[in-house]
C-alpha cells in the first residue's frame, strides 16, 4: 500500500497541527486569532487545527484573555499530561530521578543514595530511583513513554558494556542493558552525562542557537561535549569528549589510563589537583585540611579564591586561580587546534564557583595558547544540568511520536 507522500493534505495538516504545538510550547497559551497569524493559518483553519487537536488529547482550552474590547478570546495550551518522561542521573555515590510533563514541567524528583552499589543491584536501583520519581508525581510507570539514563564514560555501541568509567561498580555487565531492557517497560535510552549537559546548554542556556560548540566540564570529573553541526559527536565507541585522558605539556605522561581512570589533563586540572596547588601556595587553611571529596574541596577552594579576587586581593589564593585558569586552558588549547569550535561552553560546578573572574582568565590564557579565538561563555543551566539535559533528549524523540498526526 502506498505511503503518505509530502504535500498531500493530510502531511501539511500534520505539519501545521506540529508547528501550532511548537508555539505553543513556547509562549504558553495561545488564542485562535493568534496562532492563525503565528502560522500564517486563515481564522476557519486555525479553528479547524484546534479542534483537531483538542479532539486528539494534545491541547486543552485553559481560560481566556481578559483585557481587550469585545469578548475574551478562548486561549489554548499543549496538554501536559499527554505524555510523561524520564531521565536519569547515574554517579558513583547516587542515582536522581526525575518525571517531566510533555511541556518540559518536572512533576517528579526522586533521589536514591547508592553506596557500596553491587554489580547484581543496578536493576533494581535504577527501578527504585523511576519508581521513586514516578510515585511523587503521582503516576505510574506505565506512563512514562521514554527514559533516558545519564552516566559517566559511554556504553560502546559494538560491544554495549560501559567505557570509560571503571568507577562506576556494577554497570559493566555485558548483560546489562539487555536486563534493564526486560524489566523497563518502556524504551530506555543511554548517553553519556557531559553530553546530557551540552544538551541541556544547547535547548536551554548559553549554547542556544550555535550549532558548533564545545562544552567543556569540571566537577568530579574532566570531560567535554562536541557538537558538530547541532549533533552531538560521540565517536566510534563512544569516547569522544573523555578529555580527561588527554596528554598535556605540564602534566606526567599517564599510561594504563583506563585503568588509572585518569590522564595529563585530569591531573593537571581536575578537581584533584586543587588542594597540592594550595599546599604549594602556601594556603593552610580548613579549606585544605578540612574532610570532604577531592570534589567539595576543589569547589570549596575555588569559591575561596574567586572571593578573594572579587574583594581586589592579590595573593596566594589570586595565584591559584591564575594556575587554575592556564591548566584549564592547556587543554582546551588542544581541542579548539582540533575541532576550531565558534563557541566554547564552560560548565560544572568547579568552573562555575570560579565565575567571571575565572572565565576571564581562561579565555586570556587561551588567546595566547590557541590559534583560533572562540568565545568563551559560561553554562547557564546550573540545577541538575545532567538531569535536565536527559529529560530534554527524552522530551525531543517522545514530541516528535506523540505530536505526529499524520498517522
Amino acid at each position: 500500500m502506498a505511503g503518505t507522500t509530502p504535500g498531500t493534505p493530510r502531511v501539511l495538516r500534520a505539519m501545521n497541527d506540529r508547528a501550532a504545538l511548537d508555539l505553543l510550547l513556547e509562549h504558553g497559551p495561545l488564542s485562535r486569532t493568534r496562532i492563525g497569524k503565528l502560522t500564517g493559518l486563515s481564522k476557519p483553519t486555525a479553528s479547524q487545527l484546534l479542534a483537531r487537536l483538542e479532539a486528539a488529547g494534545l491541547v486543552v482550552a485553559t481560560g481566556t484573555a481578559a483585557g481587550r474590547p469585545g469578548p475574551n478570546a478562548q486561549l489554548y495550551a499543549v496538554n501536559a499530561s499527554a505524555a510523561h518522561v524520564a531521565g536519569l542521573d547515574v554517579n558513583a555515590q547516587r542515582i536522581v530521578a526525575a518525571v517531566a510533563d510533555v511541556t518540559g514541567e518536572t512533576v517528579g524528583e526522586f533521589e536514591l543514595r547508592t553506596p557500596g552499589r553491587r554489580a547484581d543491584s543496578v536493576v533494581r536501583q535504577v527501578a527504585d530511583a523511576l519508581d521513586g520519581a514516578v510515585k511523587e508525581a503521582g503516576l505510574t510507570r506505565s506512563d512514562v513513554h521514554r527514559v533516558v539514563i545519564g552516566t559517566p564514560g559511554a556504553f560502546d555501541p559494538g560491544t554495549g558494556r560501559l567505557r570509560y568509567a571503571s568507577h562506576l561498580p556494577g554497570w559493566h555487565s555485558p548483560t546489562l542493558l539487555d536486563e534493564l531492557a526486560a524489566f523497563l517497560p518502556m524504551p530506555v535510552e543511554y548517553e553519556n552525562d557531559v553530553n546530557l549537559v551540552a544538551v541541556a546548554e544547547q535547548r536551554l542556556g548559553a549554547a542556544r542557537g550555535h550549532e558548533d560548540f564545545v562544552l567543556l566540564w569540571n566537577e568530579e570529573g574532566l570531560g567535554a561535549a562536541l557538537v558538530i553541526n547541532g549533533r552531538l559527536h560521540r565517536g566510534f565507541t563512544g569516547g569522544a569528549g573523555e578529555v580527561g585522558f588527554l596528554p598535556v605539556p605540564g602534566a606526567p605522561l599517564v599510561r594504563q589510563v583506563t585503568k588509572a581512570n585518569a590522564g595529563g589533563f585530569q591531573e593537571l586540572a581536575g578537581a584533584q589537583v586543587l588542594a597540592r596547588l594550595a599546599r604549594e601556595l602556601g594556603i593552610d587553611d580548613e579549606a585544605v585540611r578540612g574532610p570532604g571529596t577531592h570534589h567539595e574541596i576543589a569547589a570549596e577552594l575555588v569559591g575561596r579564591a574567586t572571593a578573594a579576587v572579587e574583594r581586589g586581593e592579590d595573593g596566594p589564593y589570586g595565584r591559584l586561580l591564575d594556575l587554575f585558569a592556564t591548566g584549564l586552558a592547556t587543554g582546551l588549547a588542544s581541542m579548539v587546534a582540533v575541532l576550531d569550535p565558534e563557541v566554547v561552553v564552560l560548565s560544572g560546578e568547579l568552573i562555575a564557583r570560579g565565575g567571571e573572574p575565572l572565565r576571564a582568565r581562561v579565555a586570556a590564557e587561551l588567546a595566547e595558547l590557541a590559534a583560533s579565538r572562540p568565545r568563551l561563555i559560561t553554562g547557564q543551566v546550573t540545577h541538575r544540568p545532567v538531569l535536565r539535559g536527559a529529560l530534554e533528549s527524552a522530551l525531543a524523540t517522545t514530541r516528535d511520536e506523540v505530536f505526529d498526526t499524520s498517522r
